[in-house]
């Protein structure tokens, strides 16, 4: 799943900056990496939250390097 290359940019609705509020500290590469795998794995299940987390799990996808 670290190839990112299925994913099409162009579905991803990123937040706007002006109304994306405050930014928070920027995540580690480390701990972006298992955000995702955990978003990767509430969206393979399931239930009410699957939607959302398969959308974080495309936006961060675009947002960081493949792990290797």
């Amino acid at each position: 799943m670290d190839d990112h290359e299925h994913l099409d940019l162009d579905e991803i609705e990123f937040a706007p900056m002006e109304t994306a509020g405050e930014r928070l500290p920027l995540l580690t590469l480390h701990e972006a990496h298992d955000l995702l795998t955990l978003l990767r794995r509430v969206a393979a299940e399931y239930g009410a939250h699957v939607p959302e987390a398969g959308r974080w799990a495309k936006e961060i996808a675009a947002r960081v390097p493949s792990q290797e």
